[in-house]
């Protein structure tokens, strides 16, 4: 490569900062009031259940590295504390924009279409009675109050609770303290009879629980109370080299998640100053760590209006994938797979052959064995039953089941021991690595001869995210394929240092060194003059080697679009050095998820899909797949796809030189939603 210096610290974006921005994105669809009502409020919930998990696992890392006194600069040159201050900025401004749009837009929309959310002062008294009974029938018996004083200490707060922070008056005059928390198996809403017609009331639980107090301290002067609620630190520190017991290591630090150190405290806006000071110090939370809440903490429960039966109009009109032809109910699924490699773009083509292909593998008596690798499934997944059924009927069924998935660690576990018992060979993984790869092995015998089928994709095998996650998937029976599927999953059970592949790349070996090749040799057609693209759509990207490769040929002449839904640490439009790199990221009704790498290649254009992103974790720390588009009929395809997501002017915004991300200009354009177009149907030749 051509030895070019790019100053670390004036060339990238720091990683962190650059997730904020991605969940503003996510923010700003809320606020687009081209979007559904119930869409819009579906994107603010979003907003906040990522704010949790970016504290849980990133901010509470950095706060770790704080408390460790590590002080090592990121690779735009912002020590720990450093990024843990603007990232304090950033989200205490992210969290009032938030509830901006809660108090004004979302609110006011959804009086106007008959459903009100009411405070204590709003209620009328015609309701008292039926909250009062409800309190006394269903909340009360499981309402446990704390309090804090000489002889009990501050009481441990469950990571996620909503909890009421009270201050009493005692027999001495003196301030106490009490806490109470919100039933975790209640409704949040809770929905009050309304004798008009097409109105609905809701009051939420917090509410009802504080007008009834009194009813848990009889006798005592309640001088205030307000809610609150605190993140912890959910980053699971496993010694996977010490431990005799995968499952029951992750068991005992799932116990431990729930009572991490406290990242973030969020408090009602108001709260009284005494009852402020006494969460910070017994919590022992930094001034910067507590966000003031102008309305109801934890809008995830805007999910349930979501659900709300009825408002088929306030929602998107409600998608039927495609089935692609040659897998129809008339023909077997192994013959169609046998004439041609089969593509799937999801969730525009029905995800239903991916889960058709395992149930018909369990049930054919020509199939002899079933391999799989299982990342995040859904809790009552399809695929997980026909491969306990398959094992259960005598075929050969091995499965690795990524039980360091975080935030799936307990789902995943409890469908290891059930494939277990089921007479599966389950694996766990790799020490030190997570399997992120997604494969499928079929092995059948026809006419006396073993044949192989496999599929490959970019995505879990979860039949319910599969219908708002964009993903890709590739069914074949090619044998040099087929040869490398035998040998990841010879390299899962057993140990291969170095696997010889045929069509396959993986990490951690090889990955980072076939797409450093791939942009190199871009870089060598650029030096002579000819044409050099490269197009590449991932989830995120961060990895310094990668970028710093992007940058060397930007400078030397390569046209460069990178479609990066989320996290990306490249900066664009640095004169001689990103001035031929666009980047953009698509945030819309689905997720977008699918990994895809394009390289003209002095005409050939390869393309290859993958299951990883350009960071260093999935290239270093993880076991990922590379896969290649070989069907001259498919690559055109994931061309004029390629094409569209760039064409894209309604959901895509554009990174520019100053880090902030904008809606594409598309004045004197004709509107481009690459995922309208995708829902409408694209014409497949």
């Amino acid at each position: 490569m051509l030895e070019m210096d790019f100053p670390t610290r004036e060339y990238f974006i720091n990683r962190e900062l650059s997730w904020l921005e991605f969940n503003h994105r996510v923010l700003e669809e809320a606020r687009d009031r081209n979007n559904p009502l119930f869409e819009r409020l579906k994107f603010l919930s979003i907003t906040s259940s990522n704010l949790d998990e970016f504290f849980m696992v990133r901010g509470a890392s950095l706060k770790d590295q704080v408390d460790a006194g590590f002080n090592k600069m990121d690779p735009a040159g912002l020590t720990p504390k450093q990024q843990l201050k603007k990232i304090s900025i950033r989200t205490h401004k992210m969290v009032d924009e938030q509830y901006a749009s809660f108090n004004k837009a979302i609110m006011s929309g959804l009086k106007s279409k008959g459903i009100n959310i009411v405070n204590r002062f709003e209620i009328e008294p015609v309701h008292h009675d039926f909250l009062k009974k409800y309190y006394i029938d269903e909340i009360y018996p499981l309402l446990i109050p704390r309090v804090m004083d000489f002889s009990r200490p501050f009481p441990l707060i469950l990571n996620k609770s909503l909890n009421i922070a009270i201050l009493l008056r005692g027999e001495e005059k003196e301030t106490i303290f009490a806490t109470v928390q919100m039933p975790p198996l209640l409704p949040r809403l809770v929905e009050v009879p309304s004798k008009i017609q097409g109105k609905k009331i809701f009051i939420l639980l917090e509410e009802i629980i504080t007008m009834n107090l009194n009813t848990l301290f009889d006798g005592t002067e309640i001088i205030c109370s307000y809610p609150y609620r605190i993140t912890r630190n959910a980053d699971l520190g496993l010694e996977e080299d010490e431990a005799e017991d995968l499952l029951m290591e992750i068991e005992k630090s799932l116990k431990k998640r729930k009572w991490g150190a406290v990242i973030r405290l969020e408090i009602k806006r108001g709260m009284d100053s005494r009852l402020v000071h006494i969460l910070k110090d017994s919590l022992e939370v930094r001034k910067d760590d507590i966000y003031y809440i102008n309305g109801p903490m934890d809008l995830t429960f805007l999910m349930k209006i979501y659900d709300f039966e009825g408002y088929e109009n306030l929602r998107y009109s409600v998608h039927k994938p495609k089935t692609y032809w040659s897998l129809s109910e008339e023909e077997d699924i192994f013959d169609s797979i046998s004439k041609t490699d089969i593509f799937l773009h999801h969730p525009y083509d029905s995800f239903d052959p991916v889960t058709e292909f395992v149930q018909k593998a369990s049930e054919d008596p020509s199939v002899l064995a079933i391999k799989q690798t299982l990342y995040r499934v859904s809790g009552d997944s399809p695929i997980v039953k026909a491969l306990a059924h398959a094992a259960e009927s005598g075929k050969e069924v091995t499965v690795l089941i990524e039980v360091k998935a975080r935030f799936d660690e307990e789902n995943n576990i409890l469908w290891a021991k059930k494939l277990e018992q089921a007479g599966c060979n389950v694996i766990y993984g790799l020490v030190g690595l997570k399997t992120h790869a997604k494969i499928i092995l079929v092995v059948r015998k026809e006419q006396n001869i073993i044949k192989r089928y496999i599929h490959l994709g970019t995505g879990n095998y979860n039949d319910i995210t599969a219908k708002y996650y964009t993903d890709m998937g590739l069914f074949t029976c090619d044998e040099y394929f087929a040869e490398d599927a035998s040998t990841v999953f010879n390299m899962l059970s057993g140990y291969s240092e170095n696997p010889r592949w045929l069509k396959l790349e993986a990490a951690p070996i090889g990955l980072r060194e076939k797409f450093l090749t791939l942009i190199n040799n871009e870089m060598c057609q650029a030096q002579l003059g000819k044409k050099a693209r490269i197009i590449a759509k991932m989830n995120s990207l961060s990895d310094q080697e990668i970028i710093t490769a992007l940058y060397k040929a930007s400078a030397l002449g390569v046209k460069i679009d990178l479609i990066v839904r989320g996290i990306c640490c490249l900066k664009t439009g640095i004169p001689g050095v990103s001035d031929n790199i666009t980047v953009r990221s698509i945030v819309g009704r689905f997720l977008e998820h699918s990994r895809i790498f394009y390289f003209f290649n002095n005409g050939f254009e390869d393309i290859y899909l993958s299951s990883a992103d350009w960071m260093a974790r999935n290239l270093d720390r993880r076991v990922e797949l590379l896969f290649p588009i070989e069907s001259n009929k498919i690559k055109d395809r994931i061309c004029r796809i390629l094409d569209k997501f760039l064409e894209d002017n309604v959901k895509a915004r554009l990174l520019g030189a100053d880090e902030i991300y904008r809606k594409v200009n598309r004045r004197g354009k004709k509107s481009m939603d690459s995922q309208s177009y995708f829902i409408e149907g694209e014409e497949i030749e």
